[in-house]
């Protein structure tokens, strides 16, 4: 068995690997580390964990563990593994955006890969490290990717993608407590979210040419968990074309699929799925994908580059399946 372990494990995302890994039929959990929970036990934070789980929070790592998954708040994953060295056979796989971007992606010698499978499942196959992609990030390039394969980004690209309240995480603030965010709905970081930069960059490794603009609109959405993203641009080509171009791009990724029907949040929340639905207006194509913005947008996403690069079946441990009402 495969010995992981968790820092940063009192969040969303630890939750959720938690959830997932502890019926995952080839690792087993060696630790969860939190320094505000620590001797506490999982199932006290995680309390739908109850009878699942007997560990408690460590405050120790153990540093030879197989695979180590950082679950920590934007930034302080470089101060961890600053702090902390790890066996050279360990495997790291951080969810915060300190590794994401090709600038960041090299630290004390070690390269991070950007871990989107859909996008180099080869090179995260052979990785040591890898830089777990964002939410919003995830589903807009998972909506944008065949076009730029096929050098069809040739126009600006207008994006409106709307997130559930666990996307903002565990910790409290103005826009996240229930009484802001029920009956409600906002506009924040227009134009300039920090997911910007991946998703061009990942656009530019398939369409090196690509330098059209990106004008994302993100909203907060309130209901708790789920992302729709829309995304509209010039498209001269047909529908047909359209749906053939996506299907062939798609067809060895079992996660993402292509609808002929309008999709809905409740399809893949709960599961590691993509879905994308393709309509053509005049000479406009709109592409509209949805996720689960903890599982394919975080945790299930670092499990499914966990099996890549141990050489497991890519599905293994994810298997879910979405809750129709």
């Amino acid at each position: 068995m495969i010995k992981v372990g968790i820092v940063g494990g009192a969040g969303y995302t630890a939750g959720e690997l938690i959830r997932l890994l502890i019926n995952h039929s080839k690792v087993a959990l060696d630790f969860v580390y939190s320094t505000s929970n620590a001797g506490n036990d999982i199932y006290a934070v995680h309390q739908d964990l109850l009878g699942q789980i007997d560990l408690k929070f460590a405050d120790k790592v153990n540093e030879n563990v197989d695979v180590l998954f950082l679950c920590l708040g934007h930034g302080n994953s470089k101060k961890f593994l600053a702090q902390h060295e790890f066996s050279k056979h360990t495997k790291i796989i951080d969810l915060s955006n300190d590794f994401r971007l090709k600038n960041d992606a090299v630290f004390q010698g070690n390269e991070f890969v950007y871990g989107l499978p859909e996008l180099q499942k080869d090179k995260i196959k052979t990785a040591n490290y890898i830089a777990n992609p964002g939410c919003f990030a995830t589903t807009i390039q998972l909506a944008l990717l065949p076009l730029a394969k096929y050098n069809l980004l040739n126009d600006a690209v207008h994006i409106n993608a709307t997130t559930g309240a666990t996307g903002a995480g565990v910790s409290t603030s103005e826009t996240t407590h229930f009484s802001w965010r029920d009956n409600n709905f906002s506009i924040y970081k227009a134009f300039t979210h920090q997911h910007l930069g991946e998703i061009g960059e990942s656009l530019i490794k398939l369409q090196p040419n690509f330098s059209e603009e990106l004008f994302l609109i993100p909203n907060r959405g309130n209901f708790s968990r789920g992302i729709f993203a829309s995304a509209y641009l010039k498209f001269e080509e047909t529908i047909e074309d359209a749906f053939k171009l996506y299907e062939d791009f798609y067809k060895e990724a079992p996660f993402t699929h292509i609808s002929k029907e309008p999709i809905h949040l409740k399809q893949v929340v709960n599961t590691n799925n993509c879905f994308i639905h393709l309509e053509k207006h005049k000479n406009t194509l709109l592409i509209t994908s949805i996720t689960d913005n903890l599982i394919k947008g975080a945790s299930g996403q670092a499990i499914q580059n966990m099996n890549l690069m141990l050489g497991f079946e890519e599905t293994e441990g994810l298997n879910l399946k979405a809750t129709a009402f």
